[in-house]
C-alpha cells in the first residue's frame, strides 16, 4: 500500500511537470495594432490609464529605452536603476551565487536583456486631463551614477530628480536597509505651479517567462504572478491567488482591493510590491507582444498636492529570496510565497521544527535526518499497528496460498474462505493500510518543505553532497534507496496474486529510476525513512514470532 500510494504520488508530480512544458497553450488573438501593420507605439505607451476606465491595464512599448544606468551596491543587493522612469533594470543577489561552482558570480534576479526580460515599473498619472504624467518614460537626472552602502551605515538613499517649467518638481527616492531585501521607493512632490496637483501612483512588474529545463524527472515549481488584498465592496480577503501568465491571458486581473501586494516569483525568489495597506489600489494584469506579461496596481484614489504644498507616497519592494521571517513582517500574507500547497497548515509546523533543530546542528542535511527520525518517533504507535497487521498477515501467507489454490475455479467460494479465515484469527486485513494513511499528508507536507525551502539551496551535507536542492551526483542515495525499497519489500507480506506479486517486486527497480533525478534533500530524507521503517517493522516482527 505504501509503494503504491508513493508511486501515485509521483505519477501525478510527473503528470503535472509534463503539462506545464507540453500541455496545450490557449490561443491569443492577434492584438489590432499588429493586425493593420502598425509597429509604431503611441506617446503613452507602457503606461496604465487612469483608474475612471474599466480595465486599467498597459499598453507596452516593443523595446525599452535606457538611459543613464545608477548602480548601486548594499550588503545584499546589487542593482541597476535607469534614469528613463526610474525603472529597476537588473537586481542580483550576491549572498545566492547562481551555482555552488561560480561562488563568485551572483544570481540574476531582474534583468532587461533580451529573453529574460524582468524589470519593475512605477510612476505618477495625472488626475485630471491637463495634467503631465511622470512615468517610467519620463527622463530623471541624478547626481551621481554609482552608490555603496558604506561600512558602517545603516541606510543609502538615491535620489533621482525631475521638475516642470512650470514649478512641479518630484523626486523618486529609493532607501535602502542594511541586511535588508526590501526597500522603499518614494516619490515627493513640491508643487509651485500655483493650483493643487492630482496624480494617481502605479507600479507594474513586466517579464517574460523565465526557459524551463523540459526534464519531466525534473522538479517543476510554480513561476507566475500572485496578488492578495482584500475586496472593499464585500470585505472579501484573498489571501494567496496566483495568476498564471496563461490566466494573464485567458482572464486578466481587473479587480479593486484594499491593502495586499502582487509578486511575481519563481523556485526560490520572489520580487514584490506592497502599497498602503489602508489605500485601494486596482490590480490589473496583460499580456503583450506575444511573450512578455504585465502584472500591476494603481491608486483609486488621487493624491493631492496643493499650491505651495510638498507632499511624500510611495511602495516597498522585495527582490530577494522566499524567507518566511522576513516576508511575515513586510504584508499579510507574503510569507505564503513559501507555497507548500493545500497542507500548509501541516507544513508550517514542519518547518519551524527543521529550522530549530538546525539552530542547534547547523548542517540542513542532518537537520532533515533528525527531523525524520522525530516523526518517526511521533508516529510510532501508528506505525507499531500497521507492522503489526502486516506481520500477521505474513503469517496467514501460506495458509491464504492454500485457500487459493483449493478455489482457483471459483472467486465468491475463495472471497468468502479467505474473510472467515480473517475473522477466525481476529486480523483486519486494512489495519496495516489506515495507520499509513494517516500519514501520508504529513510526508507530503514535507516534501514540499524540502523542496520549497531556500535554505537547503546549495546547502552540503557530507562528503559528496555539496547541494541538498539538487540531485546526487553519483547516485549514491538513490541506489540505497532503492535497496531500502526492496528490503521492506521482503519484510511485507507476499500477495497471494503471482501477478501482483511481481509488480511489487519490480517497484523498488522504477523507484531508484524516478528519484535519480531528485534533490538529494528529499532523497535522503526517504533513504532514512525507509531504513527506520525497516528497523522498526523488522524489530516488532521478530518480537511476535518470538512470542509464538
Amino acid at each position: 500500500m505504501i509503494l503504491w500510494v508513493a508511486l501515485a504520488f509521483v505519477l501525478m508530480l510527473i503528470w503535472q511537470a509534463w503539462q506545464q512544458d507540453y500541455g496545450p497553450r490557449p490561443e491569443v488573438a492577434v492584438p489590432a495594432q499588429q493586425q493593420t501593420g502598425e509597429s509604431k507605439p503611441s506617446a503613452t505607451a507602457g503606461v496604465p490609464t487612469v483608474p475612471s476606465v474599466e480595465t486599467p491595464v498597459a499598453q507596452i512599448q516593443e523595446t525599452l529605452k535606457t538611459g543613464q544606468r545608477i548602480r548601486v551596491r548594499t550588503d545584499v543587493l546589487n542593482l541597476e536603476i535607469d534614469t528613463i522612469g526610474g525603472d529597476i533594470r537588473q537586481v542580483d543577489l550576491p549572498a545566492y551565487p547562481v551555482s555552488i561552482d561560480q561562488p563568485e558570480v551572483p544570481l540574476r534576479l531582474m534583468a532587461d536583456s533580451a529573453g529574460q526580460l524582468f524589470v519593475l515599473q512605477s510612476g505618477l498619472l495625472p488626475g485630471d486631463k491637463q495634467g503631465q504624467a511622470i512615468d517610467h518614460h519620463t527622463l530623471f537626472s541624478a547626481d551621481q551614477s554609482e552608490y555603496q552602502l558604506q561600512q558602517g551605515q545603516d541606510e543609502l538613499e538615491v535620489r533621482l530628480n525631475w521638475d516642470s517649467k512650470e514649478g512641479l518638481q518630484v523626486s523618486k527616492i529609493f532607501l535602502f536597509k542594511r541586511g535588508g531585501y526590501a526597500f522603499d521607493v518614494r516619490y515627493e512632490v513640491s508643487n509651485a505651479t500655483g493650483s493643487e496637483w492630482r496624480g494617481h501612483l502605479y507600479q507594474q512588474l513586466q517579464r517574460t517567462p523565465p526557459v524551463e529545463n523540459k526534464n519531466m524527472f525534473m522538479m517543476h515549481t510554480y513561476t507566475g504572478g500572485v496578488i492578495s488584498g482584500v475586496k472593499p465592496v464585500t470585505n472579501e480577503e484573498l489571501r494567496y491567488e496566483k495568476i498564471s501568465f496563461s490566466d494573464m491571458v485567458e482572464s486578466p486581473v481587473n479587480q479593486d482591493m484594499k491593502g495586499g501586494w502582487e509578486a511575481m516569483i519563481q523556485h526560490y525568489f520572489l520580487v514584490a510590491t506592497i502599497p498602503n495597506q489602508e489605500e485601494i489600489n486596482h490590480f490589473y494584469s496583460k499580456r503583450v507582444d506575444g511573450s512578455r506579461y504585465v502584472l500591476g496596481m494603481v491608486s483609486k484614489a488621487p493624491r493631492v498636492v496643493a499650491a505651495g504644498a510638498k507632499d511624500k507616497f510611495g511602495f516597498t519592494v522585495y527582490a530577494g529570496p522566499k524567507l518566511k521571517d522576513d516576508l511575515e513582517v513586510l504584508a499579510p500574507h507574503l510569507e505564503l510565497t513559501v507555497d507548500y500547497g493545500y497542507l500548509t497548515i501541516i507544513a508550517n509546523p514542519i518547518f519551524w521544527l527543521l529550522h530549530k533543530i538546525h539552530n542547534l546542528v547547523g548542517n540542513w542535511g542532518w537537520s532533515i535526518i533528525f527531523l525524520t527520525i522525530i516523526i518517526k518517533l511521533i508516529f510510532f504507535p501508528l506505525s507499531a499497528t500497521s507492522y503489526r497487521s502486516m506481520a500477521n498477515m505474513r503469517k496467514l501467507a501460506p495458509r491464504l496460498k492454500s485457500i487459493k489454490e483449493r478455489y482457483a475455479d471459483d472467486k465468491e467460494a475463495y472471497q468468502r474462505a479467505m474473510m472467515d479465515l480473517y475473522k477466525k484469527e481476529k486480523i483486519n486485513p486494512l489495519g496495516g493500510c489506515l495507520p499509513i494513511l494517516v500519514q501520508i499528508p504529513v510526508f507530503i507536507a514535507l516534501y514540499w518543505v524540502l523542496l520549497e525551502s531556500v535554505e537547503l539551496r546549495q546547502a552540503p551535507w557530507i562528503g559528496w553532497i555539496k547541494d541538498l536542492s539538487i540531485k546526487d551526483p553519483y547516485f549514491v542515495l538513490p541506489l540505497i534507496m532503492g535497496a531500502s525499497m526492496f528490503a521492506q519489500y521482503k519484510l511485507n507480506p507476499q500477495p497471494p496474486d503471482p501477478l501482483q506479486a511481481k509488480i511489487m517486486m519490480y517497484m523498488p527497480i522504477v523507484f531508484t529510476v524516478f528519484f535519480l533525478f531528485f534533490p538529494a534533500g528529499l532523497v535522503l530524507y526517504w533513504v532514512v525513512n525507509n531504513i527506520l521503517s525497516i528497523a522498526q517493522q523488522w524489530y516488532i516482527t521478530h518480537n511476535m514470532e518470538k512470542a509464538t
